[in-house]
This record gives C-alpha cells, structure tokens and sequence, in this order.
C-alpha cells in the first residue's frame, strides 16, 4: 500500500478501507516501516523501534460486526453512521 503524503493530510490517525478486499487500514503515524507481525486477522506494521505504524484489519465488515455488538453507544455514533 503506498499513501500520497501532502502538508494538509498529515494528521493521525488515518483511514482507508480497501472494498474490494475488505481491509481496513490505520496509519497511526508517517514513521518508516521495518516489518509486520500477524495475528489472526490483523496485521501491525512496525517502525525499527518497535513503534506500532500501519494496523490492517482484514476481513473488516465481519471484524466489525462482531466488534459492533459490545462497543459503546458512543464508538458507535462516532465512526458508523446509524447505531444498531
């Protein structure tokens, strides 16, 4: 994944979300990456100093739905746009 960096989009955190392969990614900061470690379906990349910089949620509409049932009213309200 490569992400154009401009002066105006320099504020963390960021999201993209890959429909066609249903992946949600969060870069947490413009650090260089070293390497990426997975578990189950997230991976997260890392900086030489072992500085979390890329997380990527596969299969991201069914890690949220499972999420969706037990995040407050408020995480909900904040990044979905209706609450179930």
């Amino acid at each position: 994944m490569k992400t154009k960096r401009t002066r105006e989009n320099t504020s963390f955190p960021r999201f993209t979300y890959e429909k066609e392969d249903d992946i949600l990614m969060v870069e947490l900061n413009s650090k260089k990456i070293d390497y990426a470690e997975q578990t189950d379906d997230m991976i997260v990349h890392f900086s030489p100093q072992r500085e979390a910089v890329l997380l990527e949620i596969l299969d991201a509409s069914r890690f949220f739905a499972q999420q969706g049932r037990i995040l407050p009213k408020e995480i909900k309200r904040k990044f979905f746009s209706t609450v179930s």
